[in-house]
């Protein structure tokens, strides 16, 4: 899939389906159950190496990863984040962002608004196309207690939105909207003419994606309300991966109580 067919996902009302991988055995699953995008988060800072946040994380890994996960996707698109402190200026984005590319992803992602407007012009001018990543930013988060709703107030929402706008007009693909109010994010989904993916930010976004492990029911611990374990109802892993693509592609996921 190339990065322009997300936008007629969005034209025909199709949800677009996401779920994150970080091995090749998982990456085929997803791949052969027709998930439109994987990606390859940084979230691998925690579910692969135990660590409390994402920002362990190093190019060296997001390349590893990426090059092995992407070997294994043959239909769908390929997202990897661009990991903390790897696009702290333009040059050092570019030259990640086109290793990245290199070891086999599609597209990068990258957290944040216009405090990285340079960065995010930078690439759009070096042809490397770029998902965005507003509301709740793992990247900023160094406590679990800091795993918060984003854009609760009238100030925050407005910046929220203003972001997208400005991230759109830079020419970014795709946005993921994370833990943000579910009017929010049908306000941004609107507004903007590029798809929304959203993660905690309901039904109302133009797709969905999950941490797999998650959906797998692999992760310990408390689970945030959005999460759906679809293992504990269909049994086996590819059984999983199906369901959650017909749910979100029938709109029945996320469901209003797995919304903020």
């Amino acid at each position: 899939m190339k990065h322009s067919d997300l936008n007629l996902f969005k034209e025909r009302g199709e949800k677009i389906t996401c779920l994150t991988a970080y091995d090749s055995s998982i990456a085929k699953l997803i791949d052969d159950c027709g998930v439109d995008v994987v990606l390859i988060g940084d979230s691998l800072g925690m579910v692969i190496q135990g660590e409390k946040n994402t920002r362990s994380v190093t190019m060296q890994d997001m390349l590893y990863h990426t090059e092995i996960v992407s070997n294994s996707c043959q239909q769908a698109l390929v997202i990897a984040d661009m990991p903390f402190q790897s696009y702290d200026s333009s040059e050092m984005a570019i030259i990640n962002a086109q290793n990245l590319v290199i070891a086999g992803a599609d597209m990068v992602k990258i957290e944040g608004g216009h405090e990285h407007e340079e960065v995010f012009r930078a690439l759009s001018s070096n042809n490397i196309n770029i998902c965005g990543h507003l509301g709740l930013q793992p990247q900023m988060v160094t406590e679990s207690s800091e795993y918060k709703i984003q854009g609760k107030d009238e100030s925050s929402a407005e910046l929220i939105l203003s972001d997208a706008l400005l991230l759109e007009s830079l020419g970014i693909s795709t946005l993921v909207l994370e833990c943000i109010p579910s009017t929010l994010a049908k306000e941004v989904s609107t507004k903007l003419k590029i798809p929304t993916i959203g993660i905690g930010a309901g039904k109302d976004c133009d797709g969905q994606v999950l941490v797999c492990y998650d959906m797998l029911g692999i992760t310990s611990g408390k689970l945030p309300r959005f999460v759906r374990n679809f293992v504990s109802t269909e049994g086996t892993i590819p059984l999983a991966i199906s369901a959650f693509v017909k749910e979100v592609k029938a709109g029945t996921f996320p469901s209003t109580s797995e919304s903020y």
